[in-house]
């Protein structure tokens, strides 16, 4: 049996680096775009986020601290996740510089605004896909000794979707055409899809497949 480092969080990891993030990796980036009460867009990248549901679909992204994006989502009712992509990783990473309150940081990247259909926020036009999403909660989480910390999760309900049709293969996304950016650990790790980093399984149909394919039937 491989030998295994265990530390309970309490009493701290004892590493150079905390591992929670490389271990919970990859995960797709929220790269969400809002609008705030006065109309202001706002364009912000979460490494806490995925989809939570498919029907209905919903997604939740969380952030440490109450955040423009956070703000702007509860005032409004309404965001939207832009797929973030190994050619626009530049554009992502610079978009969460920290940009002067209720300056456009879709605009100052220099990427392109495009009308959304259902929410009044606008979405990135060079991302290979678009949802838009309107609010159904903002909640901030407490610990399991009941305090409130810093830290929120914003849910949304997905209620129109854009696709870049050149990334439509046979009636499906494209995936590993798009490279979808991921982050895939520390600071500065990230992880891209591509064709190479694809797996095809299907699930097995009874117990007896699932340990015919593992090899280790008892």
């Amino acid at each position: 049996m491989n030998d295994t480092y265990s530390y309970e969080v309490a009493q701290g990891h004892g590493l150079p680096h905390d591992p929670f993030k490389a271990i919970v990796a990859p995960r797709p980036i929220g790269w969400i775009s809002t609008r705030d009460a006065q109309g202001r867009g706002n364009l912000a990248p979460y490494s806490f986020f995925n989809a939570v549901s498919d029907t209905p679909p919903v997604l939740a992204f969380g952030s440490s601290g109450y955040k423009d994006t956070v703000r702007n989502a509860q005032a409004t009712g309404a965001f939207v996740y832009n797929v973030a992509t190994e050619a626009l990783a530049d554009a992502m990473n610079g978009s969460a510089a920290n940009f002067a309150h209720g300056e456009d940081e879709l605009r100052a990247m220099g990427l392109t605004p495009a009308p959304c259909r259902c929410v009044d926020v606008d979405r990135v036009a060079e991302s290979p896909a678009a949802l838009e999403c309107r609010v159904l909660d903002v909640i901030r989480l407490k610990d399991i000794d009941g305090a409130t910390t810093g830290s929120y999760v914003v849910f949304g309900q997905v209620v129109a979707v854009h696709i870049d049709t050149a990334f439509l293969r046979e009636g499906r996304f494209d995936t590993a055409a798009a490279g979808l950016l991921q982050r895939a650990g520390y600071l500065s790790d990230y992880a891209v899809t591509s064709p190479s980093s694809m797996r095809e399984m299907h699930r097995p149909r009874s117990p007896q497949e699932a340990r015919e394919r593992y090899r280790r039937a008892p």
